[in-house]
């Protein structure tokens, strides 16, 4: 019997799929260079990427899904350091977090010059533990520690990012 030849591309599924992130992140951040997000079409945003909408809608609901995963992407670090010392005080973790904050300074002026700051605010959350679910005390906690960081997070772009991480924690309590 005789096998028919399939034609098969060489890249996995996998493969294929960071490709099309990868593009549509760049591209994503190349346009936000020059313009707002709101003016960014889902088409223009593709055709740059060389991928295909459905590619895109495959992978993100919407534009800002791109911005929250590269974020997450970023934060990979910061929540490792983060996660094996659960028991840092505030200021060791606004240290970490403020650091991780200008060694990628590029992105998130970037952030900042678009008025995208507010997607942190569900990272952070996230980070923090926050599940609206949890018992009082725990939900309230979470909160309150994820909106702590994200209000010096917010206060520290609106005054231009230019507080150094050594300014910021020079007054917090060991």
């Amino acid at each position: 019997m005789e096998q028919k030849v399939k034609n098969v591309s060489p890249f996995s599924n996998e493969s294929r799929n960071a490709y099309v992130v990868e593009h549509l992140t760049s591209s994503m951040l190349a346009l936000l260079e020059e313009k707002p997000i709101a003016e960014i079409s889902i088409s223009e945003l593709c055709g740059m990427a060389g991928v295909g909408r459905t590619s895109f809608y495959r992978n993100y609901s919407d534009k800002e899904g791109i911005i929250k995963a590269y974020i997450e992407h970023l934060f990979q670090d910061w929540v490792e350091k983060w996660k094996t010392a659960p028991d840092l005080s505030v200021k060791e973790t606004v240290q970490i977090l403020f650091s991780h904050f200008e060694a990628n300074w590029d992105f998130y002026s970037l952030l900042n010059k678009r008025g995208l700051v507010y997607l942190l605010k569900d990272i952070i959350l996230d980070l923090c533990g926050f599940d609206p679910e949890q018992e009082l005390v725990a939900a309230y906690s979470s909160a309150y520690v994820g909106f702590f960081l994200y209000g010096w997070i917010e206060v520290w772009f609106r005054r231009g990012m230019k507080d150094t991480t050594e300014e910021l924690i020079a007054h917090l309590p060991q």
